[in-house]
């Protein structure tokens, strides 16, 4: 049987029945793959150093996750209807939104690198399922063969269609105000000499000014970038103010600029979010002209990669509430045994103790206060107070300030108080 690839042609010969039959059920197990051959597909694609840029950005992280189970799916459920077949590319929404994130962030064609690495992973996991099917040498040698051509056949197939997507993207944002807008924010994130003046008749917004940034993303595989805006705007009235300055960075990530000083009331903005649940908020410091702007940006930055890497579901966070946090987790490894040593087994006990006891430290261990605060009866208080204290493996007047920085870390992660 031939089939066309281009304006060639190859002859791709199909499998023997015995050989479809083995794909097919080796087929059936990577589509139902665990959730530990997932995470090493996750791991294999994003912890090379050339991938770190995208590692680093949660949004781009998490589309590339998803698109390593798609690709995954995509393949599996082909070669379950049609075992030994050549597979068709996989342009689906995943992969396409991907390209679209990547060419917003400045990225070329060698960031689809990912997928080469994550086939890499792929194979030595199809290797093992391979010979748990058969101990047939002629079998084994067919399979293999047939399925190594296969998959890299897909992959060829997927980042051609890929690449081709990220050609069309680039004409495409090279038109417009967005364009220019984008280029004169990254002009400014970069620090390159460019008058204050000229950049602010460009963007439509004046950088002589006190400013708040904010990074607004959206955690659905589909972004809508009217929710994301309809934040933004959000945002803005929060914090009495018209029209903030946005741009676009990807398909589910916009960047955000409010003028002026004055506190967003975040409540309010809560409230406005509840009709769109995927979309999360990270907001920067207050700062003053040109490096004010460049300077909030990277605090909310830092923000929203914080609660990527802690795995916080919180949906609106602010750099003031997370400054000291995010410096202790740097090192997550050191931050996790910081946080054992000091809290011992509180660390795992019932999350009330540990909402109590770092409550009762940040109001400067005034007990009528915390009570108050929580909502709890006095003496209930006390009696969580002392188990808590009696689960630190040390007294905690030798250590009140480490154990409200490992209780504070706690209180950011996913299951944290």
């Amino acid at each position: 049987m031939v089939h066309q690839r281009g304006n060639a042609s190859w002859q791709w010969e199909r499998p023997s029945k015995r050989v479809r039959e083995l794909i097919r059920r080796g087929a059936e197990r990577a589509l139902n793959a665990p959730p530990e051959w997932l995470e090493e597909l996750d791991a294999a694609t994003l912890s090379t150093e050339h991938m770190r840029a995208i590692a680093d950005d949660p949004v781009l992280a998490a589309a590339a996750r998803r698109t390593n189970r798609a690709n995954l799916l995509h393949w599996a459920a082909a070669n379950i209807q049609d075992p030994g077949a050549p597979v068709p590319a996989n342009l689906g929404p995943e992969p396409l939104a991907i390209a679209r994130d990547l060419v917003r962030r400045g990225m070329n064609e060698s960031a689809l690198h990912t997928y080469r690495t994550g086939q890499n992973a792929a194979w030595l996991r199809w290797m093992s399922i391979a010979f748990e099917l058969t101990s047939d040498p002629d079998e084994l040698r067919e399979l293999l063969d047939v399925t190594a051509r296969s998959i890299s056949a897909f992959i060829e197939a997927t980042v051609a269609g890929i690449s081709a997507q990220m050609d069309a993207e680039r004409d495409e944002l090279t038109r417009g105000t967005h364009a220019e807008r984008r280029e004169v924010v990254s002009l400014l994130l970069d620090g390159a000499p460019i008058q204050p003046q000229n950049a602010s008749r460009r963007l439509g917004y004046e950088l002589d000014q006190v400013h708040r940034a904010a990074v607004i993303w959206s955690d659905a595989a589909e972004s809508d970038l009217g929710a994301l805006e309809g934040a933004a705007d959000a945002l803005a009235r929060a914090a009495r103010v018209q029209r903030p300055l946005s741009v676009v960075a990807s398909a589910a990530t916009l960047w955000v600029w409010v003028p002026g000083g004055a506190e967003p009331d975040l409540e309010q903005v809560g409230l406005a979010l509840q009709q769109t649940p995927s979309v999360r908020m990270a907001i920067g410091s207050t700062g003053r002209g040109v490096e004010g702007f460049r300077r909030s940006h990277l605090d909310a930055l830092t923000t929203q990669r914080m609660v990527a890497r802690l795995g916080s579901e919180r949906r609106i966070v602010s750099f003031d509430d997370v400054r000291l946090v995010s410096l202790v987790t740097q090192d997550a490894e050191g931050a996790d045994q910081f946080v054992k040593h000091t809290l011992g087994e509180l660390e795992s006990a019932d999350p009330e103790l540990r909402r109590a006891l770092l409550t009762f430290l940040n109001e400067g261990c005034n007990a009528s206060r915390t009570a108050e605060r929580l909502h709890t009866h006095r003496n209930t208080l006390l009696r969580r107070l002392s188990r808590a204290e009696e689960l630190l493996p040390r007294p905690l007047e030798h250590q009140r300030v480490q154990v409200a920085v490992a209780l504070e870390v706690l209180r950011w992660r996913t299951h944290g108080a």
